[in-house]
């Protein structure tokens, strides 16, 4: 029998669930037959809903949560800037936005120190893309097939990613994608970056003498990549797309709106690399998903070609002072909780026991990871490298996976289950202890897996 508070519960859930099934639309989805979860509220690593279950959240909402659920330190810098004041046409300035401007310099490769701020990491992207035109009067962009860049119709068009295919009849002109440097699944049929010569990298030179140097604007990339299964780059496939951009005046834009602030283990992913791009596009974790917010961090050569010129790219809400102070406050978090190291740290905790898991479930084919933006990929034989599910699998081509991701979610885990891969990107505050429990839930589901694995 219900007690008075249970059945208080029981009715907010069910008159949450109506209003957001009544009113509201679902990304990404059929909107009949959807069981979402009624989140109440966040703490940590943690997820609560109106039935007081707990839930591990293992993906830091969508690879942005990366300073944990509910830290009071932005709410109280949040509230405060809204006490002075909550909004400025981006033509006035305010000490918030100088303040965060002069910060992402610090944290920044050098010699990128100025910021253009947007909404998100789309409008981040699609300003990205017209200023690279913009400043060199070339039209080309390059980018990769196997990566996301948002859904507005410039990011998706830059991006491979299938999502966008509904709507690609209208895709913005002058985009050619690459293949991609997947080593476990090679598109060129080699056996590793050890031996094969880079022809993921030959190829995309090659692409750019097909194209025409002199049209090339800029070559797109994830700093490192995250939802089209986080791709390792080769070691030195970077230094070779910066060396060929400094060849021939082409432009290098790394996408870092997932791999940025800490998430590889580092404050950006082209640090792993040693590369310094011409500009940053990044969003998510700037503020943690508190409050949106994006940023384009552009060279010291292209602010100052802009100083006698006019700058023709604009938002609204550019440099929104209160979500400024979100993403100054996050910034500071990062430093004083020492989260980046964390990141590091607790990667490396995380691929020792993946290492543990693959010799217990069969169905793990590959674990890609920097930091604590990692990818699980699933198949049915380690040899043949046959995945549970096809890239861009229809409902009916998905196999087992239905059954795996139900049971992390019976079990409390939340977490972004596509295809055959499992991603794993905890809050960067996450303990051993905490990575423990979600393994543990995962090996339950992956023995599901296991079940039809030869």
């Amino acid at each position: 029998m219900l007690t008075e508070i249970d059945e208080t519960t029981a009715v907010d859930r069910a008159e949450v669930l109506q209003n957001n099934f009544d009113y509201t639309l679902f990304s990404w989805s059929k909107q009949a037959g959807l069981n979402p979860i009624a989140v109440e509220r966040g703490e940590g690593v943690y997820l609560y809903d109106y039935n007081g279950k707990r839930i591990l959240d293992f993906s830091s909402g969508l690879m942005n949560v990366n300073i944990g659920h509910g830290n009071q330190r932005v709410t109280e810098a949040v509230a405060k800037q809204m006490q002075q004041v909550s909004y400025v046409t981006p033509s006035c300035v305010t000490k918030v936005r100088g303040d965060l401007g002069k910060k992402l310099a610090e944290v920044t490769p050098e010699g990128l120190n100025k910021t253009l701020f947007t909404v998100c990491g789309a409008t981040a992207i699609e300003n990205a893309m017209k200023l690279a035109r913009q400043f060199t009067g070339r039209h080309k962009i390059i980018a990769r097939y196997r990566a996301y860049h948002g859904a507005s119709y410039g990011a998706m068009t830059a991006g491979g990613d299938p999502r966008k295919l509904p709507s690609d009849s209208q895709q913005v002109p002058n985009v050619i994608h690459v293949e991609d440097p997947f080593c476990y699944r090679c598109p060129f049929g080699q056996k590793g970056h050890d031996s094969c010569g880079y022809e993921c990298f030959s190829h995309i030179e090659r692409i750019v003498e097909f194209e025409g140097p002199e049209n090339v604007a800029a070559i797109l990339m994830e700093g490192e990549s995250g939802s089209s299964g986080c791709i390792k780059y080769p070691p030195q496939y970077w230094r070779k797309l910066r060396d060929l951009c400094d060849k021939y005046g082409i432009l290098l834009i790394a996408d870092e709106v997932m791999s940025g602030f800490g998430r590889t283990g580092k404050w950006f992913g082209v640090d792993n690399f040693g590369v310094v791009p011409d500009m940053i596009a990044t969003a998510k974790g700037i503020t943690a998903g508190y409050l949106p917010l994006g940023a384009l961090i552009v060279s010291d050569k292209i602010a100052a070609y802009y100083n006698d010129r006019p700058l023709m790219l604009g938002l609204t809400y550019s440099a929104h002072p209160v979500s400024c102070a979100a993403g100054l406050e996050t910034l500071k978090i990062y430093e004083d909780e020492n989260l980046i190291e964390n990141a590091a740290k607790m990667g490396q905790y995380m691929d020792a026991q993946i290492e543990i898991l693959k010799t217990k479930h069969r169905s793990i084919g590959d674990w890609r990871n920097t930091g604590l933006l990692g990818c699980l990929e699933l198949v049915k034989n380690r040899e043949t490298k046959e995945p549970l599910a096809p890239f861009n699998a229809k409902p009916s081509e998905m196999g087992i996976m239905p059954k795996v991701a139900a049971k992390l979610t019976e079990l409390g885990l939340y977490t972004f289950v596509r295809w055959n891969y499992i991603f794993i990107a905890p809050p960067l505050t996450i303990t051993e202890a905490q990575i423990d429990e979600g393994l543990a839930i995962i090996s339950e589901a992956l023995a599901i897996a296991d079940t039809v694995c030869d």
